[in-house]
């Protein structure tokens, strides 16, 4: 909140001045829904807002009866209960009308559970049926704990892949449901007794393996790799989860102390980290995401990010709305990341906000390491559709001073565009030999092989609402096999 009436969501400030704009059609539903969340209870600096807080609270309850509007939707409502219940439990108070209004919220939503989405919405909705369940007393308290727990059991088994990774392979997902397990394991201290002790230790083992896959997909600068609707500003960062779990568990502190190898393979999420030298590598050579909720997936297969220096270099595009249109399909489209369009199609037929048709499917992932160089393989199908046979291949070369990318494709086509989306930071400057980049610290050699190169304006979204512009490469080729060598020294 930037004053008692006024807020900024997604980098859009707006004010609340009628009860009508709780529900204003006219304003983007992922704002709203901010409006209905009440983090801010629980940001920084909330104390110095309280009497904001619960002058709004009691808006809040006077302005959206029980059951309308959009401010009721589970997934709202699930986070707004927890924040409400989270304040509480750090020093405020509720009303008797917004204690109340709590025990109404939990009922509507033990009745209305998000089963027909699952992922992230129905942790969320089991993680506050618990908080309700532990926070109030009585018999039907205890049905929403049990049934929240419940769910929440079936759902980490189903949502938590062996690597530790969110089944919805979207990092920024996977930060947010790494939140929602450390608040219970939190609630679990804070009512010691009421939830069973071996839930509470399987819940540890989890947090710990998903900080682990966190911080091999975080970058050197901190924040998280661009997948899958991954952006900043939304979820928090690894060292501020690493934190918190410090806190919370300590045996949890462990993580951070684990070394890093240069081959990082998260097999069943589908990424591998490759590190040499001054170079961070991340490539998704796995599946957009689950076939039953691929809602957050992009057409990225076989894309990837590279960091040089603790500086990203070449990033995905990233993310600016949830909006339905032009811009969201180009932003879920294959030729906003690092990876091969085919005659201008997309690896995967992404649709709508969050749909999906066919849909690639990675084959032939290995990857090795000798003294010298660490080497990554994938190809995918995903083409298939627009030719029989048409099959993208990728081969990762890193050496300290060097990444060469091999791209082969098998069967008919006109023309690939390989696409290398440059840090709006790093200045590009095309020559005879290829492209110049330089960055604070570094300069970096681009030039191919088989194919030619060119560089063209665009913009990168690293938060929703913001368009930075940036320059992108397109190596372009109609041959079968094409190469991209990209070197690198330290700015004199």
């Amino acid at each position: 909140m930037t004053g008692p009436c006024r807020f900024q969501f997604l980098n859009v400030e707006r004010t609340l001045r009628e009860p009508a704009q709780w529900t204003n059609g006219e304003v983007p539903k992922l704002w709203l829904y901010n409006l209905h969340y009440f983090d801010d209870l629980l940001a920084d600096g909330a104390d110095d807002r309280r009497a904001w807080h619960e002058a709004l609270i009691h808006r809040w309850i006077a302005e959206n009866p029980a059951g309308s509007g959009i401010g009721w939707d589970p997934y709202p409502s699930s986070l707004r209960i927890t924040n409400w219940i989270q304040w509480v439990l750090a020093g405020a108070s509720l009303s008797d009308a917004a204690l109340d209004s709590l025990a109404t919220q939990a009922r509507w939503l033990a009745r209305r559970m998000e089963f027909h989405l699952l992922g992230n919405h129905l942790l969320a909705n089991a993680k506050a049926l618990i908080f309700a369940g532990t926070f109030f007393t009585g018999r039907e308290a205890r049905h929403w704990l049990h049934r929240g727990v419940r769910v929440l059991d079936e759902q980490l088994t189903e949502q938590i892949l062996p690597d530790g990774g969110h089944v919805e392979r979207s990092p920024m997902y996977h930060a947010i449901v790494l939140a929602d397990v450390l608040d219970l394991l939190q609630l679990a201290n804070v009512f010691p007794g009421v939830l069973d002790t071996a839930r509470v230790h399987r819940w540890r083992a989890i947090a710990y393996e998903m900080l682990r896959w966190m911080r091999i997909m975080t970058h050197p600068d901190g924040d998280l790799a661009f997948f899958n609707d991954a952006v900043m500003g939304i979820a928090s960062r690894y060292c501020e989860l690493q934190d918190y779990a410090s806190t919370v568990v300590t045996q949890l502190d462990g993580v951070k102390n684990e070394e890093i190898r240069p081959i990082e393979a998260l097999a069943h999420s589908g990424y591998v980290r490759l590190q040499r030298g001054a170079a961070v590598l991340i490539a998704d050579v796995g599946d957009i995401g689950p076939d039953h909720q691929p809602g957050h997936a992009h057409a990225d297969t076989l894309s990837f990010e590279l960091s040089l220096l603790g500086h990203r270099v070449f990033v995905n595009g990233g993310v600016s709305t949830y909006e339905p249109g032009p811009l969201r399909l180009r932003q879920r489209g294959t030729a906003s990341h690092n990876t091969v369009v085919i005659d201008g199609h997309d690896s995967s037929e992404v649709w709508g906000s969050f749909r999906v048709a066919r849909r690639a499917r990675p084959q032939n992932v290995r990857w090795n390491a000798d003294e010298d160089v660490l080497c990554l393989h994938a190809s995918h199908d995903g083409y298939e559709r627009i030719s029989r046979g048409l099959m993208h291949m990728r081969h990762w070369s890193l050496t300290d001073t060097s990444l060469r990318i091999e791209d082969s494709i098998c069967g008919d086509f006109n023309i690939a565009q390989a696409m290398l989306i440059v840090h709006p930071d790093v200045d590009v400057v095309i020559g005879r030999n290829g492209a110049v980049l330089r960055g604070a610290d570094y300069r970096i050699q681009v030039s191919t092989t088989g194919a030619a190169i060119e560089s063209t304006l665009g913009t990168w979204h690293p938060r929703f609402g913001l368009a930075l512009p940036n320059r992108r490469l397109e190596v372009q080729s109609r041959a079968r096999r094409f190469s991209t060598q990209i070197s690198w020294r330290c700015a004199p």
